[in-house]
C-alpha cells in the first residue's frame, strides 16, 4: 500500500501528505559527537567513505539520534571518479586534491567508462543495508555530483574561489571540456541508476558550483549536461525522484526548472515564497533554512521553520537546510530542527 511507503517518498512523488517530510543536508557529519569519536579512530576520508560498514555506520548515526525522513548515503561527490581513471585525495582543512588535473585532450580521451559494480560495490552494499535496517521508517537518498562540478573540480585539481582554470577551458577550448563533461554525463547517469538498483529511493544532483557561472554559461556548460543525467536516469528509472541543487542558484532557478528535474532544493538567499512564484507548480521545492539559524535559540528556529513551511504550502514541499548543517552547529539544534519539523502543524496551529 502507497500508505506503508516513507513520507519523503511520498511526497517526492506528487502524493498528498499529512506535512513536509524533513532531513538535512550533510546531517551525517562533523557536528555530532559520535562522528568526531569515528574520526578519530578512522582519521581518512575516503576510508570512512569507502569501507562500507563505515560509511553504513555514519550514514546511520543522524537516523539513531533524531530519526528524520530521509537517510543519506555517507559518500562524497568525488568517489565515482577513481572509476574513470582520476584518483582524488581528501585531506583534512584543504578539501579535495586531484593529481595530475585533467586539462589535455589525451586525459580525457583516456578516462574509462564507469562501471559502478565494479569499481564503487561499497556504495551498492551501503545502499541495500541502510533499506533493509530504516524499512519504511525514512526514505533512502542516494547522491551524485552533477558534471560540471565534478569536472570543475577535475580541471582545477581542487577547490577554488575563482574558477579561472576551467573558465579558461570552457572559453579557450569549449569543444575539450564539452568532451569531458560528456563523459562525466553518461558516468554519473550510469552511477545514479546503480544506486537506485541497489536501494536509494529518491537521489539529489549537486551541482554545487554551477552558481559560478553566468546564466548564459551555465545554459551552456551545466545545464544539458543535467539534463542529459536526468533524462538517462529517467528511461532507465521513470519512478525515483530527482532533485537538483545548486549553492548560488538565484540567478538561474527557473533555468533548473528547464532540466525536467522534479524538486529545485533552494539555498537560503531565495525568500522560499519567491522561489515558489518564480518555478512552475509542477516542480516540487526543498529548502530552504539558513544553516546559520542553527547557531541560534530554539524558539529562532522553530519560527523559521514555521515561515518557510507556510510560504511553501500548496507546493510540494521537502523541508531542509539550504546548505549543509555547518561544523560547530549545536547537537541539540539539530534535534529542534528535526523535532520542530516533525511537529510543523501543531507550530503552525498555535500560531495562527
Amino acid at each position: 500500500m502507497a500508505e506503508s511507503l516513507p513520507l519523503l517518498l511520498r511526497a517526492a512523488r506528487g502524493e498528498t501528505v499529512e506535512r513536509p517530510p524533513v532531513w538535512m543536508m550533510r546531517q551525517a557529519g562533523r557536528y555530532m559527537k559520535v562522528y568526531r569519536d569515528l574520526r578519530d579512530r578512522h582519521p581518512g576520508f575516503r576510508e570512512r567513505s569507502e569501507n562500507p560498514d563505515l560509511s553504513y555506520a555514519i550514514s546511520m548515526q543522524p537516523f539513531e539520534a533524531f530519526q528524520p525522513d530521509g537517510v543519506i548515503l555517507f559518500s562524497d561527490i568525488l568517489t565515482p571518479l577513481p572509476g574513470m581513471g582520476i584518483d582524488f585525495d581528501i585531506v583534512e582543512s584543504k578539501g579535495p586534491l586531484i593529481e595530475p588535473a585533467i586539462r589535455t585532450a589525451e586525459q580525457v580521451d583516456n578516462l574509462r567508462p564507469l562501471e559502478p559494480a565494479e569499481a564503487l560495490p561499497f556504495v551498492g552494499e551501503v545502499l541495500t543495508r541502510l533499506r533493509q535496517s530504516v524499512g519504511n521508517r525514512a526514505a533512502v537518498l542516494g547522491f551524485a555530483g552533477a558534471p560540471w562540478t565534478l569536472a570543475a573540480y577535475a580541471v582545477e585539481g581542487r577547490s577554488s574561489k575563482n574558477y579561472a582554470v576551467i573558465k579558461a577551458m570552457a572559453f579557450q577550448e569549449p569543444e575539450l571540456l564539452h568532451r569531458l563533461l560528456s563523459h562525466l554525463a553518461d558516468a554519473i547517469a550510469t552511477y545514479i541508476g546503480y544506486q537506485i538498483d541497489s536501494g536509494a529511493q529518491v537521489v539529489q544532483l549537486f551541482d554545487s558550483w554551477a552558481g559560478q557561472l553566468s546564466p548564459i554559461d551555465y545554459d551552456t556548460f551545466a545545464a544539458p549536461y543535467q539534463k542529459r543525467v536526468f533524462d538517462a536516469v529517467r528511461a532507465s528509472h521513470p519512478d525515483t525522484p530527482l532533485i537538483l541543487y545548486i549553492s548560488g542558484s538565484a540567478g538561474v532557478l527557473e533555468r533548473m526548472a528547464a532540466t525536467g528535474v522534479d524538486f529545485v532544493s533552494l539555498d537560503w538567499t531565495v525568500d522560499m515564497a519567491d522561489g515558489c512564484a518564480r518555478l512552475p507548480e509542477s516542480v516540487g521545492v526543498q529548502g530552504n533554512v539558513d544553516p546559520g539559524l542553527l547557531f541560534g535559540t530554539p524558539e529562532a528556529i522553530r519560527e523559521r521553520i514555521c515561515d518557510t513551511v507556510r510560504k511553501a504550502r500548496g507546493r510540494r514541499h521537502i523541508l531542509n537546510l539550504g546548505h549543509g548543517i555547518l561544523p560547530g552547529t549545536p547537537e541539540e539544534n539539530a534535534r529542534v530542527f528535526f523535532e520542530a519539523g516533525k511537529s510543523v502543524n501543531d507550530l503552525l496551529g498555535a500560531t495562527a
